[in-house]
């Protein structure tokens, strides 16, 4: 059903933004952020579902943090906020042109931001995993999701997405999907985000 947020394996891509090395020290709960994008990669790798890592500025902030687990991803680097760049428009060009997005990384106020307006505009449903989304500031995370969700975009978490990528506990990798759901997600500071929705 167009319009409601219903997430679907066959037309969603993930989008891993900017989770690297020097951003570890800077980034309001990164290391939670990051263990969260670590098993939506993990859900989206059970599912088929094609994943696209971006790098901002490489030789400044270094590489994508290892506990992420995207060896073996084809790395996008860029220098602006959006994650568009021409490789990644190609790539997703390649995987037949998602209608879904499943955003997540760093930071909300500026490329997760950036991407989820670029997203929007070409009508693509943007889904921003808050859990899986941090900045510097936590004043400007929460306003970058509050301002997000005004233009469009669904928040959601972690655990909310898996759960709705397999729908059932009938699906067929849905025992699989269950092992990443074992623990809940770690705190990432949302809860006083949650009272002024």
């Amino acid at each position: 059903m167009a319009g409601i947020g219903r997430l679907s394996p066959r037309s969603s891509v993930l989008l891993l933004c900017d989770m690297q090395e020097k951003f570890r020290p800077t980034i309001f709960h990164f290391t939670n952020v990051v263990s969260n994008a670590a098993r939506l990669l993990q859900a989206c790798r059970i599912l088929a579902i094609p994943p696209i890592l971006t790098e901002q500025y490489p030789k400044g902030l270094g590489p994508t943090v290892p506990e992420l687990g995207a060896e073996g991803l084809k790395t996008h680097t860029k220098t602006r906020f959006s994650m568009l760049t021409d490789t990644v428009e190609e790539e997703l060009k390649s995987l037949g042109n998602p209608k879904q997005a499943i955003l997540c990384g760093i930071e909300a106020q500026a490329c997760i931001a950036c991407t989820a307006y670029d997203l929007l505009e070409r009508g693509m449903e943007v889904h921003i995993v808050a859990d899986a989304v941090s900045a510097r500031s936590q004043t400007d995370r929460l306003f970058a999701l509050s301002r997000l969700k005004q233009s469009g975009a669904f928040l959601t978490t972690t655990e909310g997405v898996l759960l709705q990528l397999v729908q059932d506990a009938k699906h067929p990798n849905f025992k699989e999907i269950q092992k990443l759901l074992a623990h809940p997600s770690p705190d990432t500071g949302l809860l006083a985000f949650f009272s002024s929705l």
